[in-house]
């Protein structure tokens, strides 16, 4: 079992339960010649800065 079959969903609906809205899954990365895959993109807007704030899991 990969750790995207044992942990993705947990994961996911955690940050959606938090507000947060998962924009990428997977979330792909070009760096040169080189792709990555970063399991889910999310971002949160904070309100009182009126800014988004984002992560990748």
């Amino acid at each position: 079992m990969s750790a995207k079959d044992a942990f993705h969903t947990v994961v996911k609906t955690a940050l959606e339960k938090e507000g947060w809205l998962i924009t990428h899954d997977p979330y792909a990365l070009q760096a040169g010649t080189l792709e990555l895959y970063i399991d889910l993109g999310a971002e949160k807007v904070i309100a009182a800065e009126k800014q988004g704030q984002k992560i990748a899991v």
